[in-house]
């Protein structure tokens, strides 16, 4: 049985795949005395020895009966920090007293991800030997089958890299443009992060549309595996909205039609419907002409023409944001597309009040206060929800799916509720123009003057 300690143990060289460099380059126990080494936990001291390649040391504690595979905090075990630091001599006495060649640590890194990614050449061919492979799980033997899709990953420079603002992404520059990738770390429950790869995967190569973000490609050959999309760098619509605050009715609804447009796709798309199922404001992002893309197709579902969905378990909100969730998810009874609808309601009235649904309640809240027939209160004064937005925004979030429309049917309604906006804007423009055309004051000249002077 692997033992585990909560203790952390920082090495000079840290995992291959760790998606930030967390660890500096030093040793915490360099500051200690030898005496007080002799002090800490002994699986602890097997990786403190390793470290330093001390091949008697380490053979004295392992005859003592210390586990060969205890791992520290980060999951890592003797054997990892052997491959980053290339002892061959350490890593042969490792596997020899049974270290697990193909352990991985909590970012998905196993001891040959590790020699690879330092170049350690003996490591990598002692570990393959005992049979350790990096290969990702949807590896494929014959060339010929290799996706036409596929990006080697040495083509995906991380250099100065950070997390988008929604953190599931990191920006990569791939041949001189820069991308958002999502990489899938296989450490813990693999064959759920396998599942939720192939799926998102097998959504994005089906879609093709201005108002949904563009797929260019994917590592599925190598681990760890990853989705690569076009980078949008003005960010997503909940950064926007922390930034501006409530929105002007038109261009709340231009966003809206924006965001309509790539739902009806996704919903008309056939032999199967897409249910997005995770649609909120980080998940729709702002391109450089300021229009908005739905992305992030983590959770989303494929749906048979005229059938539903019902989950396994009921819904996590680790999974997709619970603000935006439909109370039939929550429920975890049956649902449809009309679960986006819901989420777009929303969305549309968060923009023109400038806050999120609920948003003095914590999250795990807001999901029973909308199963409670709830909804979040309309605050704003009346004329930004004119020409029937609030009455469409009601609709949106029934309680009943059925009496919610399709975005088939949302497009024309905000397109009519956008002209009218922007008629009487256009109105109230011209009619000062007017006034200024045909009044008889105007012509006096001493007149004229103080007028200009006035504005």
């Amino acid at each position: 049985m692997e033992s585990e300690t909560p203790a952390k143990f920082t090495l000079w060289k840290q995992s291959s795949m760790a998606p930030k460099r967390e660890y500096e380059e030093v040793d915490d126990l360099e500051e200690h005395e030898d005496d007080d080494v002799i002090d800490i936990d002994p699986g602890l001291k097997l990786m403190y020895l390793v470290n330093g390649g001390d091949v008697d040391g380490i053979k004295e504690l392992l005859e003592s009966g210390v586990d060969v595979n205890f791992r520290d905090i980060d999951h890592r075990t003797a054997l990892h920090v052997a491959a980053c630091q290339g002892y061959d001599d350490v890593a042969q006495l490792l596997l020899e007293n049974g270290a697990k060649a193909e352990s991985r640590d909590r970012w998905g890194s196993t001891p040959l991800a590790d020699a690879i990614h330092y170049k350690n050449h003996g490591v990598i061919k002692l570990l393959e030997k005992h049979g350790a492979n990096n290969l990702a799980p949807m590896h494929v033997e014959n060339a010929r089958e290799v996706p036409e899709y596929e990006i080697h990953p040495g083509e995906l420079d991380f250099t100065g890299s950070v997390d988008l603002t929604k953190g599931t992404y990191r920006i990569a520059l791939w041949r001189g443009t820069k991308v958002a990738v999502k990489t899938f770390w296989e450490g813990i429950d693999i064959e759920d992060k396998v599942k939720a790869f192939r799926d998102e995967l097998s959504l994005l190569q089906k879609v093709r549309h201005p108002n949904v973000v563009q797929f260019l490609g994917a590592v599925t050959q190598s681990s760890p595996m990853m989705i690569v999309t076009e980078y949008l760098p003005k960010g997503d619509l909940h950064e926007y909205l922390k930034k501006k605050g409530p929105l002007k009715p038109a261009t709340a609804l231009r966003f809206a039609m924006d965001i309509a447009r790539g739902m009806n796709y996704l919903h008309e798309h056939r032999p199967e419907a897409i249910i997005h199922r995770d649609l909120e404001p980080s998940n729709i992002l702002l391109d450089d002409s300021g229009h908005l893309k739905v992305a992030d197709f983590g959770v989303s579902k494929l749906l048979k023409v005229a059938n539903r969905i019902k989950e396994d378990s009921p819904i996590s909100c680790q999974d997709t944001s619970c603000r935006y969730v439909a109370p039939e998810v929550f429920r975890n009874e049956e649902y449809d597309t009309k679960v986006d609808v819901f989420s777009f309601g929303l969305i549309l009235q968060e923009m023109i009040e400038g806050y999120a649904p609920f948003y003095s309640k914590e999250e795990d809240e807001v999901p029973r206060s909308f199963a409670d027939k709830e909804r979040p209160p309309f605050r704003a004064s009346s004329k930004f929800y004119g020409h029937g937005l609030k009455q469409l925004i009601e609709e949106c979030w029934s309680d009943d799916p059925a009496k919610r429309p399709t975005f088939k049917q949302i497009i024309p309604r905000l397109e009519a509720i956008y002209n009218r906006f922007g008629h009487r804007r256009r109105w109230k423009v011209m009619r000062p123009l007017k006034c200024f055309q045909n009044s008889d004051w105007m012509r006096d000249g001493s007149s004229r003057t103080n007028s200009t002077r006035s504005s």
